[in-house]
């Protein structure tokens, strides 16, 4: 199987109408390659029609005749509206098959399988139109029907046996290497070969289980919602998109019950790689949610949710109420039949467990198994509740949320209220009530509160202390302009720091000594207790050592803002896995500060390619220093002598090889080449030092006293240039055939890169836009004050994406 398949699920009401299927054929030619698997639901209505259909049928009422008739006529139309005639002829002659079909299993006796083969129709037709609709768009598709491999007993609830399933899929797929497969949600068959269905909303739990069994890379969930929102946004207008949800959240959301998204979904992640995805068909561009594998360090709700229709199952127990009780709950959740909440009463030593309607019948029919078990002596069932909860992981430690809670419910006619074992709910039960206003009220009180941002900062040195400068300056502002509780959390050098989730503040800094020393593992410790919303780590560094670190700060879902160049310059591979960890675990990784200082070069690649342009090539003058002395050197004064003069100036590193030897230019052009979406490595990048193999042993006196060995080949090399009309540069150039180089080079004396400002850099980006007239940023390309300002626009730019 396909190392990079992709799991694609669209329900009915994506393929509601001919308008509907045309749009998911465009989404599914957009989003997904050769080799991914398309799940999909029956078209609109069509399970309720059918369902409705065998009601009638039981009745013995003729009307069942004249409803499936209509069901035939709609699903002939929607072919017809769809394919040319014919492409349309095979499918229709097959849908005329199967009324009589369908007629005839209506007319004999109707039980669970009978009923189970009629209802598998809806899935099978919508698997064949949706494939025959993509083949005809040029974009190959076949169709499978999931009873082939999908293997399942008749249960209320069923599940797929993943032994006998896996091996059957993998020959199924096998018969289809080269095209897309539109496969039925929702329908299995037993060991008997007859039909079982998954329930309702089982198409959801077919698509992240055939994603386990494919080994799929994602599956991602198209509806008419874009995804999880912090409430209900039909009840809720303030309610917003939220684009990362933890799977432990995401798990108790459907395990209380809420329509979102339903609890044997998410079963399949647990044994899989896939991430879950959930995005809106009528607008595949508003947004998604994505669930993933990673913890929070968040101590607060996310999401206000509720449902309107509950069922109170009250038991009493003949002995030893605690354990029974506790082992009853076990039980039933070992079965998937868990109450969304419950609550225990030890003086009256009764069990009060809360059921969606969805769910009480199976789960009173499991209790009634087990009542002799458990010393059960009573069961009451009581109809008219409404369930309230807050969902998000630690919001039972979030004193503030829970006190406006447990205020607000205070004034309804409250049952009780429960706290998640797991800390990642809180539920209350109350009689039956309009939830609107009480959702709103709640959603209000609870989600305008400001997102806590913390800082932690490495490198105190000549960049890192102008940036914790300007941030004392700025902080204040900067909170109030992005509604943020910002705080300065901790400040470490290379060997120690302060460390303090109070806050801290260039008094203390200055003032204090550094009290925690820098010992990653115990570090690592302290950071993932924090108490913020967000952290957001700041490497104002050049160490190598450190980079070694930023998969762990993604793992722990630490934002990384950057100037530090190694990561981005690193292998390959490395610099792949890094941006997919930092994706993964719903982090960001702000690297703007390591090429061009101030100068926003990779956020303009990075908009281009984000508005649909495409880099061509990229070039440019990319270190200060070598601006400054091929701008200063004219030939009458030796070359030496103008490095001696740049070093006193402290334009240079206090080891001058360090940027004559091209190596930072040729790590930046890298950089930027991958920005670009080039798959580089540094070794391919040509690169044509200006230091002298036998130079490069010496010790830092030693190339300083023999830095007049360069004075004549920069000689010869400027000469060459000027009986030519042309002057030296030090260039880098990358172009989209991946041909890159670093090095001195003679260009004209008009050239754009000839006549800079001393210690300016220059980038020229070439793009299909700006094909004649390259895009040519230019300024200051070192120093404190402009990387400073680098780091802190990074900053902003993350402070407007959490806020």
């Amino acid at each position: 199987m396909s190392v990079n398949r992709h799991v694609h699920k669209f329900g009915g009401s994506s393929l509601a109408d001919a308008g509907c299927f045309k749009r998911v054929a465009a989404i599914v030619a957009k989003h997904t390659q050769a080799q991914d698997l398309i799940v999909v639901s029956a078209a609109g209505k069509t399970t309720n029609r059918l369902i409705n259909i065998i009601e009638l049928a039981k009745q013995a009422d003729n009307a069942a005749a004249d409803a499936l008739k209509g069901l035939i006529e709609f699903q002939s139309k929607l072919v017809n509206e769809l394919l040319n005639e014919a492409a349309a002829k095979p499918i229709l002659a097959a849908l005329d098959g199967e009324h009589h079909q369908i007629a005839s299993l209506l007319e004999g006796e109707l039980n669970a399988f009978t009923c189970n083969e009629v209802l598998s129709f809806g899935e099978r037709w919508s698997a064949r139109l949706l494939a025959a609709l993509l083949s005809a768009l040029d974009c190959q598709a076949d169709w499978l029907d999931s009873r082939q491999f999908f293997k399942a007993e008749l249960s209320t609830q069923p599940q797929v046996d993943v032994a006998q399933s896996a091996p059957l899929l993998a020959s199924c797929l096998a018969d289809k290497p080269a095209c897309r497969v539109v496969v039925t949600g929702f329908i299995c068959s037993d060991s008997e070969q007859r039909t079982v269905t998954l329930g309702r909303n089982g198409s959801d739990y077919s698509a992240t289980e055939l994603a386990a069994l494919a080994d799929a890379v994602s599956t991602t969930i198209w509806s008419d919602v874009a995804g999880i929102y912090s409430a209900d946004p039909r009840l809720v207008k303030d309610a917003v998109l939220l684009e990362n949800l933890a799977l432990a959240e995401a798990a108790e959301l459907s395990r209380i019950g809420t329509s979102v998204l339903h609890a044997r979904t998410l079963e399949p992640l647990a044994r899989s790689r896939q991430k879950v995805n959930l995005r809106c068909s009528y607008a595949p561009n508003d947004g998604q949610t994505l669930i993933h594998r990673k913890g929070t360090n968040s101590h607060s709700a996310k999401i206000v949710t509720s449902v309107d229709n509950v069922v109170l199952l009250e038991l009493t127990f003949t002995q030893d109420f605690t354990l029974n009780a506790t082992a009853l709950l076990e039980a039933l959740a070992s079965h998937h039949l868990a109450p969304a909440t419950r609550h225990k009463h030890s003086e009256t030593g009764s069990l009060r467990m809360a059921y969606t309607c969805e769910l009480v019948d199976e789960a009173l029919a499991k209790i009634d198994q087990l009542a002799s078990q458990f010393h059960i002596q009573k069961i009451n069932r009581s109809e008219g509740y409404s369930l309230v909860a807050l969902v998000g992981a630690g919001v039972c430690d979030n004193p503030q949320q829970c006190y406006q809670f447990f205020q607000h419910l205070a004034e309804q006619p409250l049952e009780f209220i429960h706290s998640s074992a797991d800390k990642l709910s809180l539920c209350a039960v109350v009689r039956k009530i309009t939830l609107e206003p009480l959702l709103k009220d709640l959603h209000s009180h609870l989600f305008k509160q400001k997102t806590k941002l913390g800082l932690v900062v490495f490198g105190k040195g000549n960049i890192g202390s102008q940036w914790l400068e300007l941030f004392d300056q700025q902080q204040t502002t900067l909170a109030q302009q992005h509604e943020l509780e910002l705080s300065l959390a901790g400040v470490f050098s290379s060997k120690a720091g302060h460390l303090d989730f109070a806050g801290l503040n260039l008094e203390q800094l200055d003032n204090t000594e550094a009290n925690t020393p820098l010992i990653w593992p115990e570090l690592f410790d302290k950071l993932k207790r924090h108490p913020y919303d967000e952290l957001a780590i700041l490497d104002i560094t050049a160490s190598e050592a450190l980079s070694a670190y930023y998969a762990e700060f993604a793992r722990h879902g630490f934002h990384l803002i950057t100037a530090n160049k190694h990561a981005g310059a690193s292998e390959q591979a490395n610099y792949t896995a890094l941006q997919q960890a930092f994706s993964d675990h719903g982090a960001q990784w702000l690297s703007n500060a390591t090429v061009g200082a101030g100068l926003p070069v990779q956020k303009s690649i990075q908009s281009l390619r984000e508005s649909g342009d495409e880099i061509h090539a990229i070039s440019g003058i990319f270190s200060g220093t070598l601006s400054w002395l091929f701008q200063q050197y004219d030939g009458t004064v030796a070359f030496s002598d103008l490095l001696a003069d740049a070093l006193n100036q402290g334009l240079t590193e206090p080891d001058p090889r360090e940027d004559l030897s091209g190596k930072d230019v040729q790590r930046k052009l890298l950089i930027l080449a991958r920005e670009a979406g080039l798959e580089l490595e540094l070794a391919d990048i040509s690169l044509s030092s200006l230091v002298p193999e036998h130079l490069e042993a010496l010790s830092v006196e030693q190339f300083l006293d023999a830095m007049s060995e360069l004075d004549q080949s920069m000689l010869e090399a400027f000469n060459d240039a000027k009986r030519q009309g042309k002057v030296i540069r030090f260039l880098a150039t990358v172009n989209k055939k991946e041909e890159a180089e670093v090095g001195l080079s003679a260009i004209d004396a008009l050239h754009p890169f000839a006549n800079l400002k001393p210690c300016d850099n220059v980038f020229a980006i070439e793009s299909l836009w700006y094909k004649q007239n390259p895009l040519v940023i230019q300024g200051p390309g070192a120093g404190r004050e402009v990387t400073a300002g680098a780091i802190q626009a990074d900053l902003v730019s993350l402070c407007k994406s959490i806020k």
